[in-house]
């Protein structure tokens, strides 16, 4: 039996890297000068601190820019909403999705057996595997899943024949 997994992961080394990069040029930014504006980074989550809600509309424009050149799908970013608290100081936080949430996992079950492929899809914690016989019926699994917008990147891993 051939199979493999459906995951959805975020190289979070990768992340820092964006993050400290954005940092750096919100630093050397003229606009930037004298403004209290910093990006924070803790596992899930991912802080733009801010003067006000336009710089960090400005914080998160150069964030998305570190992170797209640092091969970071920009799908996987679960934006806040801007809170500007009365001392004038403006927050956003943005949640770093990782793993498949059980909605998406169902759906994803759903939509590989209403296809009628020879493949079994199950889900296991936050990711699917998917098992058939041929390897074929896998890799039409795999094109199918590529052409359906889900609204979360996926990686096709643990590929085994």
């Amino acid at each position: 039996m051939s199979s493999f997994d459906i995951v959805s992961e975020v190289d979070w080394q990768e992340v820092k890297n964006a993050v400290n990069m954005a940092n750096k040029e919100i630093v050397n930014r003229y606009d930037f000068k004298g403004s209290h504006a910093k990006i924070e980074e803790s596992d899930p989550l991912v802080v733009l601190c801010g003067d006000d809600a336009y710089k960090v509309g400005q914080m998160l424009d150069i964030l998305q820019l570190k992170m797209a050149r640092r091969a970071i799908n920009l799908e996987s970013l679960e934006k806040g909403e801007i809170r500007e608290s009365p001392a004038g100081k403006a927050v956003q936080e943005i949640r770093v999705r990782q793993g498949i949430d059980t909605d998406l996992a169902r759906k994803i079950v759903k939509l590989v057996k209403g296809q009628k492929l020879k493949v079994q899809a199950a889900i296991q914690g936050d990711q699917v595997r998917v098992t058939g016989k041929k390897r074929d019926d896998l890799q039409q699994t795999i094109a199918l899943l590529k052409d359906q917008d889900l609204g979360l990147p996926l990686q096709y891993t643990n590929f085994r024949d």
